[in-house]
């Protein structure tokens, strides 16, 4: 389609083939962008070189996101290579396993932090980095789920630091929109990801959500990959400070 045509950002977050980080990337790719990714460590970047190379991508770069050195290094690296960025794709949120799977109320402090920080402040301290390098009209999309809004079995921590980054958006649109760059989130629906192999139950979620969706099914990589394409692109270039939502409709039924 050519929506993302001459476009560069950067996508943070794939870890695999399964990943909705990786769905979104082939759909910007597609459209014609040209994206740089990053990995969190040795183990992880064995996964996304490749996917990276087979994109077509030469920028592959070691990020963790709770290091701020590191996360400067790679907007600097970029702004060597491309001199600008078009779009930042965040896709990274983590929880210890233990607080996921124990009662809410038994969230340790330490449990707390570390989702908070990595979930949600990443998003904050991603687009710090960024701003120097992006052009007025980017555009920052971030992943996030109804756990945010509603009291969801087993996500616990997880729901909580959505929460906070979907208040996060809001409020980056709301102090970037003078600049011309937008902030949103797509909220996707339950998805065979690494990250949801940590959710209690997931297999139970995913046939409520087939049984009560008005679609009767879950979605698919592809489909919030087209999803996130939209919000990154010119097509909605009056849209900001929102979550979008692609889970088959199960909020609306929902609610």
């Amino acid at each position: 389609m050519g929506l993302m045509k001459g476009k560069r950002g950067i996508i943070v977050g794939v870890a695999n083939n399964k990943s909705i980080a990786w769905g979104v990337a082939q759909q910007l790719k597609e459209a014609g962008a040209e994206i740089a990714f990053t990995y969190l460590n040795s183990a992880l970047e064995k996964r996304v070189r490749p996917l990276a190379e087979s994109l077509g991508s030469e920028v592959v770069l070691p990020c963790d996101v709770q290091d701020e050195a590191q996360l400067e290094a790679v907007f600097t690296e970029l702004g060597e290579r491309w001199g600008n960025i078009d779009f930042v794709v965040h896709a990274v949120a983590f929880a210890n396993r233990d607080d996921l799977k124990n009662p809410f109320s038994q969230t340790s402090r330490e449990g707390f932090q570390l989702a908070l920080d990595v979930s949600a402040y990443s998003l904050i301290s991603m687009t710090r980095a960024a701003l120097p390098i992006m052009n007025e009209g980017g555009s920052i999309v971030t992943m996030t789920y109804l756990g945010a809004m509603r009291a969801i079995p087993g996500y616990n921590i997880m729901g909580v630091a959505k929460a906070a980054l979907e208040a996060s958006v809001r409020y980056l649109a709301a102090e970037l929109g003078e600049k011309g760059i937008r902030v949103n989130a797509v909220s996707a629906g339950p998805i065979k990801t690494l990250a949801a192999s940590g959710v209690g139950n997931f297999n139970e979620k995913l046939r409520v959500m087939e049984a009560r969706s008005p679609l009767k099914r879950t979605v698919s990589q592809e489909e919030v990959g087209k999803a996130s394409l939209y919000l990154l692109s010119d097509l909605a270039t009056g849209v900001t400070g929102e979550v979008h939502y692609v889970d088959g409709g199960f909020s609306i039924a929902e609610g």
